[in-house]
């Protein structure tokens, strides 16, 4: 299978007749616009697989529609630590602080990154 990378408003042509232009790029989406004489018939993938067509052995598998990965890098981790370290560095008794550390935990769960050491602000 040929991979092309093409930038906004680049464009390929497939045999004499088709026209692919890459119209634009949002986020993990991409709008391509194709010209084809009205006989040739042209179905998304998920569309033919729905009707009973064979997935074709050339196709790679792509993450998942709409699925965002977390980048997750060193600072980010450097700041996650640095909230638990100032949180607890706050009064414990607080029950705002206690609220606080309960949703930190819900959204990044200890194990969730590697520990490094956290940086602390001078």
């Amino acid at each position: 299978m040929l991979s092309l990378q093409l930038k906004t408003g680049d464009y390929m042509t497939i045999g004499e007749d088709v026209v692919v232009q890459l119209d634009h790029i949002s986020g993990d989406r991409c709008k391509l616009m194709v010209q084809a004489p009205r006989e040739m018939a042209i179905l998304r993938g998920e569309v033919l697989e729905r009707t009973g067509g064979e997935r074709p052995e050339c196709v790679v598998d792509g993450p998942r529609r709409h699925r965002q990965e977390v980048v997750w890098n060193r600072g980010k981790t450097q700041a996650l630590n640095t909230i638990r370290l100032l949180l607890g560095q706050m009064d414990g008794a607080d029950p705002d602080v206690k609220a606080l550390r309960r949703q930190l935990e819900f959204i990044f769960p200890p194990e969730f990154a590697p520990s490094e050491t956290a940086y602390a602000p001078k």
